[in-house]
């Protein structure tokens, strides 16, 4: 089926990323080309080293590129202002990393909300919104738990609810099982999938578990910073 221009969230044209070490340039990605469809789960997969980080990165706002553009629905991102695209970092773009990065001083419901608190949304809905969405991933029971008192897979799961709080089109998970045991990664993966089929959620996954990449609707692999 060909896509239409609807069809895609997310483009990057020609991205290239390069590293100095000393005297020396890292070329970490080489003329990427990628398409991201709406609604549907892609994983980009590769060994360790691949570049496979920092293209998410890039993608996600979080790190500007050498050379080439980055689309979000039609949107050149790097033409934007700092400002603009914090605010479409925020909005619109949700991340669930492998090492969770909770805040260990607030609870499980606290670490929900905070996006939305730094939208400036209002409290009271986002502790509704939070209570809902703890509750889709199965954890109604430990919302004022602090990150010490949950397990890998418990905290893996609240930083996916963190990252839907502002109802994201896209959702960025670099190694979202790295971290976590067997049993644990296939609750993960079946949580995202029944998230992306119940919210029509576009997700991007960056692994190197053929098991996690599995899950997806369409696989992209990269090796030595090159698609292919």
């Amino acid at each position: 089926m060909n896509e239409t221009k609807q069809d895609i969230l997310l483009e990057a044209q020609g991205i290239n990323r390069i590293y100095c070490q000393g005297k020396e340039e890292l070329r970490v990605l080489k003329d990427i080309n990628l398409q991201i469809e709406r609604k549907q789960i892609t994983s980009i997969v590769g060994p360790s080293g691949a570049g496979k980080s920092t293209l998410m990165h890039i993608l996600g706002g979080l790190d500007r590129p050498d050379k080439g553009r980055v689309f979000f629905a039609g949107q050149d991102m790097y033409e934007l202002s700092d400002n603009k695209l914090s605010r479409l970092r925020n909005q619109k773009i949700g991340f669930v990393f492998q090492f969770y990065y909770l805040l260990p001083e607030f609870s499980a419901l606290e670490n929900v909300i905070l996006p939305g608190l730094i939208a400036r949304k209002k409290k009271q809905e986002l502790e509704k919104k939070g209570l809902g969405l703890l509750r889709d991933v199965g954890l109604e029971e430990r919302v004022s738990h602090r990150p010490s008192e949950l397990s890998g897979g418990e905290q893996q799961r609240v930083a996916i609810a963190r990252a839907m709080i502002n109802e994201p089109e896209i959702i960025l998970c670099d190694e979202p099982t790295g971290n976590l045991d067997s049993d644990n990664s296939r609750r993960i993966m079946d949580l995202i999938k029944d998230l992306n089929k119940k919210n029509k959620q576009t997700f991007v996954l960056v692994t190197h578990e053929e098991q996690t990449a599995a899950c997806a609707n369409r696989t992209v692999q990269i090796v030595d910073g090159e698609i292919k």
